[in-house]
């Protein structure tokens, strides 16, 4: 048996090995950095009866890449315990890790570390991007937009919490991963608890049920944290929404743990 330090670097040897690892992280931070300074790149002040009358969320927009990079979160947070399943090597982690939590825990302290560090990359590249191109499409601090800085409160709200949305994306699919073993049906599983409730929400003409839905779905409400502007009109609160999202990932890994602890392999 061995400690729980030893566990987490045993984990980590796993990870890092698996060969899609390194390209899923870059996949993340890449995604992240490249689809937020595209949709960022495709609007400027034109359609606006003046500049400062556009009203636009700037760092919103800059981050919006991570709803394509959490993608990669979902896989690798699935992979993270899917890949020992299909390649039958579980049995030698717990014949050398008996005790089940500790392994969970493990594999989730690794995953939340690997996925920080590379939203963090995402995050940063994002505002360094939306700090280029705003300001060549009249979003200037002289129309009321001052340029993205990750020292801005606002701005550094926004880019944190994006941060702590991959992470808490990445956990929850660890934890649909350990319960569903399968890691095809874990991913399709995750990646439509996020999406689905959005593209649903679309067609919901009622306004209250509307917001109700994006008030509890983990995306929606996750992403919350994003905004900076108008939270007066936001259907949740910044930190209220990406506690929903926590509690779908807490929700997650515990019905994980339970069904590991209870299976023999």
């Amino acid at each position: 048996m061995i400690g729980t330090a030893r566990a987490v670097r045993a984990e980590w040897t796993k990870l890092r090995t698996v060969p899609s690892t390194g390209w899923l992280l870059l996949a993340l931070a890449g995604l992240t950095a490249a689809v937020g300074a595209a949709v960022t790149g495709a609007v400027d002040t034109s359609h606006c009866t003046s500049p400062a009358g556009c009203q636009e969320d700037t760092p919103k927009l800059a981050l919006s890449g991570v709803q394509l990079g959490q993608v990669a979160a979902v896989v690798l947070g699935v992979l993270a315990v899917g890949s020992e399943y299909a390649a039958g090597t579980i049995g030698a982690t717990l014949a050398a890790v008996p005790r089940r939590g500790t392994v969970l825990a493990a594999k989730a302290a690794v995953v939340a570390a690997v996925v920080a560090a590379a939203g963090t990359a995402g995050v940063l590249a994002s505002l360094a991007a939306g700090r280029g191109l705003l300001a060549g499409s009249g979003f200037t601090a002289a129309n009321g937009y001052p340029p993205l800085s990750p020292l801005d409160g606002p701005t550094a709200r926004a880019a944190f919490g994006t941060v702590l949305y991959l992470v808490l994306v990445a956990l929850l699919a660890l934890g649909v991963g350990t319960a569903v073993r399968e890691q095809a049906a874990a991913i399709t599983a995750v990646l439509a608890l996020l999406w689905i409730v959005p593209i649903v929400a679309r067609f919901v003409g009622d306004e209250t049920w509307r917001d109700r839905l994006e008030k509890f779905a983990p995306m929606p409400a996750g992403l919350a944290v994003q905004a900076t502007r108008g939270l007066e009109r936001l259907p949740i609160g910044p930190w209220p929404g990406l506690g929903v999202l926590a509690a779908y990932a807490a929700a997650a890994l515990l019905a994980g743990a339970v069904l590991f602890t209870a299976r023999d392999a």
